[in-house]
Formats: structure tokens, C-alpha cells, sequence
């Protein structure tokens, strides 16, 4: 299986459209590590990626897995500002 991708619109299509015909809003349907993520960036409004590397102790491809979700959820977008990138609130 190919590793879920940041920027791939046919996923957000089908998550959104999955998430409706369960229902499910905001956090639900998440795993504990992805709903503590999107704490982190809610509780700051933006956060850099090595903050959240260093936060969670992640590798940097297990964050993009998890971060691929929550961008698929249209939870949180990313920005490049200078060099770095930086993760809000959608």
C-alpha cells in the first residue's frame, strides 16, 4: 500500500464524503496521536513542523502520515512562510 499523500484531492473528496455517511465531526474518527496533534496546533493557531516533530517524537514520515489525515479531514492546512512550513487550523 502506497503511503497516504498531503496534497491529494481525490482523498479529501472520499474522507469528507466517508466522514459524512458516519456522521462523524471535528476529532471523531481520529486516532489519539492525531487528536492530540490538532490540540497542538488549535491551542497555538500555528505551528511549525520541526515543532511538532520535536513535540511528538515522530519520524518525519510517520508525521506526514498523520498529518495526510488530518489534511484529508480538512482539519488542518499548511503554509510556507520563508523556509519553513507551519500548520493552522482550517
Amino acid at each position: 500500500m502506497n503511503p497516504p499523500k498531503v496534497c491529494d484531492p481525490l482523498a479529501v473528496s472520499s474522507t469528507l464524503s466517508v466522514r459524512r455517511q458516519l456522521g462523524q465531526t471535528g476529532t471523531e474518527g481520529l486516532s489519539e496521536l492525531q487528536k492530540q496533534i490538532y490540540g497542538a496546533v488549535t491551542e497555538r493557531g500555528r505551528v511549525s513542523r520541526e515543532e511538532l516533530l520535536e513535540r511528538f517524537g515522530l519520524s518525519a514520515e510517520g508525521f506526514e502520515r498523520e498529518l495526510a489525515v488530518l489534511r484529508h479531514c480538512e482539519l488542518l492546512r499548511g503554509f510556507k512562510e520563508g523556509k519553513t512550513v507551519y500548520f493552522m487550523k482550517y
